[in-house]
């Protein structure tokens, strides 16, 4: 079963071209123009294990909010796309990761009810240019258009690089469960018969 999806995204405001491969060897080839949201997107690849090209152009001179979420609503599309019926995965998925002083954890069912709880602490320290409120404007879009339940907390950090670090590493580690075959399953994983 092959679980690889290609789309394009063509706005007044981005043009998006995603390539992503559920069952892949972590191999990241991302340029969304935006240099930390490639850092953390190449996390998430490796830790969840998933082949993903992206290529992204965003209107960066007005601010990078269209690129990162754009960029987060295809990505959960190809998701979506590449789980098909959903036949035969885990469903669940639940990881901690540390990164340094801080501590995300995260869980996904693939339920096809998005919903974002989203918990980082109140004050950070910023590294760096890139606006960590456009890391929930992502997840949220990512949330949305993948069909899941995606619960983020972090229950400690201070450095803001750290913390999300840690949330893209734990959300690709989620992922990764949830999407896996469960070998005892040739249905979906629902009461209902459908997710």
């Amino acid at each position: 079963m092959t679980r690889m999806c290609r789309l394009e995204r063509k706005t007044t405001e981005t043009q998006i071209k995603v390539e992503l491969n559920l069952d892949g060897q972590g191999q990241a080839d991302i340029e969304t123009g935006i240099a930390f949201l490639d850092h953390m997107l190449t996390l998430f690849c490796v830790h969840g294990s998933f082949d993903l090209d992206i290529q992204a152009k965003g209107d960066l001179e007005v601010d990078d909010h269209h690129t990162v979420e754009d960029v987060a609503l295809v990505l959960g599309e190809a998701v979506s796309t590449a789980l098909d019926n959903r036949f035969g995965i885990r469903r669940y998925g639940f990881a901690v990761t540390p990164m340094d002083e801080a501590l995300a954890e995260v869980a996904i069912d693939l339920s096809n009810r998005p919903f974002l709880v989203y918990h980082l602490p109140s004050e950070l320290s910023s590294v760096g240019r890139f606006d960590s409120g456009l890391a929930k404007e992502f997840f949220r879009a990512f949330a949305v258009k993948g069909g899941m339940n995606l619960h983020i907390n972090v229950r400690y950090g201070e450095n803001e690089h750290h913390v999300l670090e840690s949330v893209y590493k734990s959300t690709g580690r989620a992922l990764k469960q949830a999407v896996s075959i469960d070998a005892d399953r040739s249905g979906v994983r629902s009461s209902k018969g459908v997710l």
